[in-house]
């Protein structure tokens, strides 16, 4: 007998071992990933609170960046298990290698940005020369190479879709470390290297982008039996792509939000200190240490129930639905206590001022209140990706950022009080958990009980 692939285990293994196995190598990369953006903060905030602020100004076009990368690969992930929960190979490596030209089409946008708006995007936020001045060198450089950066989300998806999380993880690893180690190299100008600061945390991380994706290219040719890459003969396929994006459009719409909602908070908070911006950047990336284990998680769920509703196996989809939103909430709870109880701890690793420390105990015991609820949130809007309905996900996003969370932080902010402004996240998060309850229910009735009904008119006719 044949050894199933290891795509195939995503219909048949027990769930609980299926998902830790697939998820927990992703959670590792996903905070080896939190831990290099939290250094190239720290080791930025050792030069200045100027170059902080930049590269917290700098942030909303970082993440649309990531938007267009992570977002076109979910599509491909999403499309791709699921074409292989069809038994279709043939569409699979298709969706893998008009991934790739998406990719590299994402990574010229980006290009032409960072050659002729990064600095005027830098300039329209700040008049302070110093943080100008930072902001544009570190936006460029990240911009201008991109390349890597959405070629490593790409084939980190494909070794993902196919069931190979691990090799996944080892891309995450290659690429984090290797800014994680250049980092202090460039920033400060060690053994021979010029000073660069800023655009020397830049620099560190397109190297680590490309290391990634280097790895990941030689992992998938080597050792992803599921899925082959063949340049040869390749052309776009608009059918292929339209089904890549009926999923990875609402994603990069729903990361997109983000970096709306970004610029418009440090919009407010600019209004009252450039150290209240610091502070945001700097929750934004602590925060990253308690999202990403759940987006790992997410990545270890997403090709199960889209393999599944392939293969037409609801009490599949269901358990592992179950399953992944214990294990977030669990998360989700470690991080809302290490919050309220360590808040000056966390600060302090930025070298935080005695401003910023008492600027940013208020800000993280607040917005860690929206911890409690968000773990349902986000495996809710990974779930209905993976069922093919991002947009029921792109919808929750847009309204808990932009509807609810801009404009409450906007009229709080009219008190005149910084620590109000801080309320906005609990209360979006509230409006976004109403409706990812409303939306699964809505999932359950249209997916999987006609699933559920399918599979009993199948079993009645057997017997």
């Amino acid at each position: 007998m044949s050894k199933p692939s290891a795509a195939a285990r995503m219909g048949t293994e027990p769930l609980n071992p299926l998902l830790l196995s697939l998820a927990i190598p992703m959670m590792i990369s996903m905070l080896v990933q939190a831990l290099y953006n939290v250094v190239d903060s720290i080791f930025v905030s050792y030069v200045n609170e100027a170059a902080l602020s930049a590269v917290s100004l700098a942030f909303p076009i970082q993440n649309l960046l990531i938007a267009f990368a992570v977002g076109t690969a979910v599509g491909v992930n999403a499309h791709l298990s699921k074409s292989l929960g069809e038994g279709n190979r043939e569409e699979a490596e298709r969706a893998a290698m008009n991934g790739l030209f998406l990719a590299v089409c994402s990574a010229l946008g980006f290009l032409l940005f960072g050659l002729f708006g990064a600095e005027a995007f830098i300039t329209s936020q700040t008049s302070d020369p110093l943080i100008a001045r930072y902001g544009a060198e570190y936006l460029t450089i990240c911009t201008v190479f991109s390349i890597g950066c959405c070629l490593q989300c790409m084939m980190e998806k494909v070794l993902v879709a196919s069931g190979h999380s691990t090799y996944a993880m080892i891309t995450q690893m290659v690429g984090a470390l290797t800014n994680i180690v250049l980092d202090p190299v460039f920033i400060f100008g060690l053994f021979g290297v010029p000073r660069m600061e800023a655009a020397g945390a830049a620099i560190a991380t397109v190297i680590g982008q490309f290391a990634g994706a280097g790895t990941a290219f030689l992992l998938n040719a080597f050792s992803n039996h599921d899925v082959s890459l063949r340049l040869r003969g390749f052309r776009p396929s608009g059918r292929t792509i339209r089904r890549i994006y009926t999923v990875g459009l609402p994603s990069i719409g729903m990361n997109a939000i983000g970096s709306v909602m970004t610029f418009g908070m440090n919009a407010i908070l600019i209004g009252f200190s450039s150290t209240a911006v610091a502070v945001f950047g700097v929750y934004f990336k602590l925060q990253s240490f308690v999202f990403m284990p759940v987006f790992g998680l997410n990545n270890g769920m997403v090709p199960i129930v889209s393999y599944n509703y392939g293969a037409r196996k609801p009490d599949r989809i269901t358990g592992t639905l179950r399953l992944a939103t214990g294990y977030a909430v669990g998360i989700m709870v470690v991080g809302f206590l290490i919050a309220q109880l360590l808040p000056g701890v966390l600060l302090g690793i930025f070298n935080a001022s005695a401003d910023m420390l008492s600027i940013g105990t208020v800000a993280l015991r607040i917005i860690s209140f929206s911890f409690l609820l968000a773990g349902v949130n986000v495996i809710s809007s990974s779930y209905f990706q993976a069922l093919g309905h991002g947009v029921l996900a792109l919808g929750v996003s847009i309204i808990r950022q932009l509807v609810v969370l801009l404009p409450v932080a906007w009229l709080l902010s009219f008190a005149g009080r910084l620590d109000l402004i801080w309320l906005a996240f609990p209360v979006a998060e509230m409006v976004a958990f109403a409706l990812c309850l409303a939306f699964r229910a809505r999932c359950r009735k249209n997916i999987l009980e006609p699933l559920f009904a399918e599979k009993a008119a199948a079993a009645a006719q057997a017997q």
